[in-house]
């Protein structure tokens, strides 16, 4: 039995979803078609949507308005989830498995006449999916460069997108391994429009991979972890390797042991545990602002590479530079969509703090040797001589410090700003188990459909 086919008979038969898990995945859902909307006009999206305009009898729905392929969908939709970087990360799969998984299934909703249970259904599918992809390479693929949003993503969801197709077990397996094939994306493209695209590069790529399975098109299916395979070619170093058992055994869902991780900040996660500690501290301790002398940021490998922007240009830079969002949340405590736009990034661009803060990192060793996560830590020097210190081991959002209702619900209406009957769409989605279609999204996508 190969990973894949491991993985694929328990995508096709997987254990019984708890309430609880079924609620986070709702809750994924709704978080993510918040983020889709908000992203609509972003440049990045618009390009894409631009690049293969519209075909009036196309199967699917486009955010940026009209309809077209499954496949030009779940890549457009995808790039606007993904667009100002506000949607969940998921640590299992290094990537935004939602921004991923979300669009892919949109687009082929209705081929699958699918109900919002059984749109649940297939999120849970691909979430866990992703997880087991990414379980054999974990960190090491990330460290290495992979933006596992366009590999891990493009392999895990394609097997939640044949879920909802209705495809068996066989079926899933294939798409599987034409996902493998699909897996691309660098991180060195952090900071510009192409990141965002990555998502709905992957998108797409899980849609086409389970079209081209329903088909019968198949590859190796022990492409993951065989001679040439994903494993070997994307693994980075020292990868942890697949272990088909652990996975045949999964009983309890990746979303309820280690979850997603919904976004309070619009901008890249490698900085939120700095921004969140940073938030803490000022909680804790009182001090002015412009007495720091030095702000000290010290992050994983990874985080440390994905902010390579210490002066940011623009606003795609500005989500990826510690110096920017530090500055941001020491000044205004506080992180909103308005503060990555153009005129913010000029109006913040001569604070003198953001020459104050610096970036190091732990070594190879230190990370290799850690059994848990290890902290972000913020050292702070006053001019009155004064050395505040803290640390997060997690950002604001997961299952250990989770979001309020009423933050998730602002979040939510913040990104669906001019929409009508924001109340009721989230009602909806509260409620998707119960929804017997999802026309109920349609608002969003062409803005003539009701909400009711």
């Amino acid at each position: 039995m190969t990973v894949i086919e491991t993985i694929a008979n328990w995508c096709w038969a997987p254990p019984t979803s708890s309430d609880t898990a079924r609620r986070l995945a709702r809750e994924a859902i709704a978080d993510t078609v918040a983020c889709l909307y908000a992203g609509r006009n972003d440049m990045t999206t618009r390009a894409v949507a631009d690049a293969f305009g519209r075909q009036a009898d196309g199967e699917a729905a486009l955010v940026t308005g009209g309809r077209h392929s499954q496949s030009v969908a779940a890549l457009v939709n995808g790039t606007a989830a993904h667009a100002l970087d506000y949607d969940d990360n998921f640590r299992p799969g290094m990537s935004h498995a939602s921004a991923v998984i979300l669009p892919a299934l949109l687009a082929v909703a209705n081929r699958a006449s699918a109900s919002g249970c059984m749109l649940v259904d297939a999120y849970l599918v691909a979430l866990q999916a992703q997880a087991f992809v990414g379980s054999g390479v974990a960190g090491s693929h990330y460290t290495a460069g992979w933006h596992g949003t366009s590999t891990v993503g493009s392999i895990g969801t394609a097997a939640g997108v044949a879920t909802l197709l209705g495809l068996d077990a066989a079926g899933i397996a294939r798409a599987l391994s034409l996902g493998a094939s699909m897996a691309s994306g660098t991180k060195g493209q952090f900071g510009t429009p192409v990141k965002p695209f990555h998502a709905g590069m992957a998108a797409r790529n899980a849609v086409e991979a389970a079209l081209l399975a329903a088909q019968g098109l198949s590859g190796r299916l022990d492409i993951l972890e065989g001679e040439q395979g994903f494993l070997e070619m994307f693994g980075g170093i020292g990868p942890l390797g697949y272990d088909i058992n652990t996975i045949a055994q999964t009983r309890e869902h990746t979303i309820e042991t280690t979850g997603v991780m919904p976004k309070m900040h619009p901008c890249c996660g490698s900085t939120h545990m700095i921004v969140d500690a940073a938030l803490d501290l000022m909680q804790m301790e009182q001090f002015d602002i412009d007495a720091i002398v030095s702000a000290e940021c010290h992050v994983g490998i990874a985080n440390y590479r994905n902010l390579a922007y210490p002066e940011p240009r623009d606003e795609m830079q500005a989500r990826f530079s510690m110096q920017y969002c530090l500055t941001l949340a020491l000044r205004r405590k506080t992180l909103v969509l308005s503060d990555f736009t153009p005129a913010a990034i000029e109006s913040f661009a001569s604070d003198p703090l953001l020459t104050k803060i610096s970036m190091t990192h732990y070594s190879a060793e230190e990370e290799a040797a850690a059994k848990s996560n290890l902290p972000h830590r913020l050292t702070i020097t006053l001019s009155d001589g004064r050395i505040l210190e803290t640390q997060r081991a997690a950002a604001r959002g997961g299952l250990a410090n989770p979001f309020q209702d009423d933050a998730r619900r602002a979040k939510i209406s913040n990104c669906l700003d001019d929409m009508e009957d924001v109340e009721l769409i989230q009602t909806k989605l509260n409620q998707l188990d119960d929804q017997p279609d999802l026309h109920f999204l349609d608002v969003l996508f062409d803005g003539r459909a009701a909400a009711a």
